[in-house]
C-alpha cells in the first residue's frame, strides 16, 4: 500500500485529463491527496506527504462484473459531475458556501449536479487542489476494507463507519440531495460548462 500512502508521484488534472493520461486502463486502486481541506474535514491521523493530505481513496472496477478502469475512473473523479463521482459530490456539498453553487436537479430533474456553472468551478477547484496516485490490482474490491481500517480517510462513507465524520458527511449529503430535491429544476439554458 506504501504506492499509495507514500507515492513516487502524484498527478493534476490537467496531467490526467491530457490526451496523454498516464493511468493504465486497469484495474486497481487509486488515492486522492489534497493542497486545501473542506471545510468541517477532520485531518487528525490523515497521512500528509509534500503538504498533501490524504482525505479518500477509492477502487475500479467495483467487482468482477464491471467494465470501469482507473483511467474511466479517476478521469471521471475529476471530469465529470456530481451525479456520477460520489467524489465530486462530496467535494461539492463541503464547498457549497464557497462555491455559492448547491446541488440542483438538472436535466429532466432525475439527475443531481451542482450545474454547468459548479460543476465547472469544481474543475477549477481540484485542479489547484486535488492530486491522485494509483496502484493496479487485478481484484481491488478484496483489499477494499483493509484500506479503510488501516487509514483516516474523511471523504469516504461506504465501509468507512468507524471514522467519526463519516456519519457528519452521510447527513450532509443527504440534506444536499434533499434540498435538490424540494427545489425546482435547474434552467442550464444557454450555459456551458468550460472544460
Amino acid at each position: 500500500m506504501q504506492e499509495l500512502t507514500s507515492p513516487n508521484r502524484l498527478y493534476s488534472r490537467i496531467e490526467i485529463l491530457d490526451k496523454n493520461c498516464p493511468i493504465p486502463k486497469s484495474r486497481g486502486l487509486y488515492a486522492w491527496f489534497f493542497r486545501l481541506i473542506p471545510p468541517l474535514v477532520p485531518i487528525e491521523n490523515c497521512i500528509v506527504k509534500d503538504g498533501l493530505t490524504l482525505l479518500y481513496a477509492g477502487i475500479s472496477p467495483k467487482d468482477e462484473n464491471s467494465n470501469e478502469n482507473l483511467r474511466k475512473r479517476i478521469r471521471t473523479h475529476y471530469n465529470g459531475n456530481a451525479e456520477g463521482s460520489t467524489l465530486r459530490l462530496t467535494l461539492g456539498v463541503l464547498l457549497e458556501k464557497s462555491s455559492n453553487h448547491e446541488l440542483r436537479r438538472v436535466g429532466s430533474g432525475k439527475r443531481m449536479t451542482f450545474t454547468h456553472l459548479g460543476e465547472q468551478w469544481l474543475d477549477n477547484w481540484m485542479q489547484d487542489n486535488a492530486y491522485v496516485c494509483w496502484l493496479e490490482n487485478n481484484k481491488p474490491w478484496e483489499i477494499e476494507r483493509d484500506i479503510f481500517k488501516s487509514f483516516s480517510l474523511p471523504l469516504n462513507i461506504k465501509d468507512n463507519d468507524h471514522h467519526k465524520f463519516s456519519k457528519t458527511l452521510s447527513k450532509l449529503r443527504s440534506k444536499s440531495k434533499k434540498n435538490a430535491r424540494e427545489m425546482p429544476i435547474a434552467n442550464e439554458d444557454n450555459l456551458q460548462r468550460k472544460v
